[in-house]
């Protein structure tokens, strides 16, 4: 049986770069401020070669990013902010890295159109391969995005195609870089990897057209006001990511059904950065949460897994999962109806709903209007 809390596995390192270093870890500390400043400088070498040689893709690109290791709800906004353009009446596509995905050999993949899976989602990668379970339009993966808008051009004309964790990726010339910063986890203790969380230095904000500070209202703002001021330099924008339903597999196909989920016993089974928001999530939705599995970001599940998960749910009324957890689940034979996932969304007031469309579509109308 798993332990009845969530227990704190992920590496001791991730979980010093949520806090200021206590004074006894200071000589550790040494070597990996050290590290940290090596990092820094390639970073800033990456960056200024790739201004120079940067490449400009034939269809406006949107990118969704973040500074920081582990979850920003970037995959949700990617597909909140992909059907909020599709619901204007605008041809859009998706194009993931695919981390962590089984490698064909091709460049590019097309993962998924009109919302029918092309590939495995062990070739695709659990978020593209999510993705493809509620968007409609075509999505792709690549390693050099340029390759996935390529590929995706050649299918038909788009106006606009959203690159999925693509702020890092500065090869790629941007006409729209959304930054996202959680309202929970903050930038943690500020420092570089692998210091601290910070894939960039917080001075890149200065590169975001916006910035979108995401909460899952699960526990006080962790954006220190040193933090938040250089923030504040910039167009900011809120967003919330809730649960919106369970998702249930019948048949081979995901359905939504509503949060049932009050005074059930429930299983909590999570590849994820930090599932910390997951589990709060859970106990709001008043869930007697018996037991965990926590693995890796992006694990891919094992038989073994499988059976483990099976045997903890002797004691238990369901398995509650995440969404990217769920496309490497469901090839497993659960008992019926005993395995769901938390249906997430993300919503945002109607002025910055508003402003958000103002920004992209503004982009879009003068691109159109300069290629005429």
């Amino acid at each position: 049986m798993p332990p009845s809390e969530p227990s704190p596995n992920r590496p001791r390192i991730e979980r010093l770069w949520q806090r200021d270093l206590p004074a006894r870890l200071l000589p550790a500390w040494v070597g990996l401020a050290a590290a940290a400043g090596f990092y820094r400088v390639g970073v800033g070498a990456r960056h200024l070669y790739w201004r120079m040689m940067k490449r400009r893709a034939p269809v406006l690109t949107v990118s969704v990013g973040n500074l920081t290791v582990g979850g920003t709800g970037k995959t949700p906004f990617t597909l909140f902010l992909a059907g909020r353009l599709q619901s204007h009446g605008l041809r859009v596509g998706i194009v993931s890295r695919g981390y962590l995905r089984a490698r064909s050999g091709a460049r590019a993949e097309l993962v998924a159109d009109g919302g029918q899976l092309k590939i495995s989602a062990e070739n695709a990668g659990d978020e593209p391969a999510m993705m493809a379970k509620s968007f409609t339009g075509p999505i792709a993966v690549a390693k050099r995005r340029l390759d996935g808008i390529e590929l995706l051009s050649r299918l038909g004309p788009l106006d606009a195609v959203i690159l999925d964790d693509g702020f890092q990726h500065v090869r790629l010339s941007r006409d729209v870089d959304l930054l996202l910063v959680s309202n929970e986890r903050g930038f943690g203790n500020g420092w570089m990897l692998p210091a601290g969380p910070m894939r960039d230095s917080i001075r890149a904000v200065g590169r975001a057209d916006a910035i979108v500070v995401i909460s899952s209202g699960t526990g006080a703002s962790a954006i220190r006001p040193s933090q938040m001021k250089k923030l504040t330099a910039g167009k900011i924008l809120h967003a919330s990511v809730r649960p919106r339903a369970l998702l249930l597999i019948e048949n081979g196909v995901w359905r939504e059904t509503p949060l049932g989920l009050g005074g059930r016993r429930v299983l909590a089974v999570s590849g994820l950065a930090d599932p910390s928001a997951f589990y709060a999530m859970l106990r709001e939705l008043d869930t007697e949460l018996v037991g965990v599995f926590e693995y890796p970001d992006h694990h891919a599940y094992t038989n073994a897994d499988w059976q483990a998960i099976v045997n903890a749910m002797r004691e238990t009324d369901l398995v509650v999962t995440t969404e990217k957890d769920l496309v490497k689940l469901e090839r497993f034979p659960f008992p019926r109806d005993s395995l769901y996932a938390l249906k997430l969304e993300v919503t945002m007031d109607a002025a910055d709903a508003r402003a958000l469309d103002e920004l992209i579509i503004g982009r879009i109308k003068a691109a159109t209007a300069a290629d005429a």
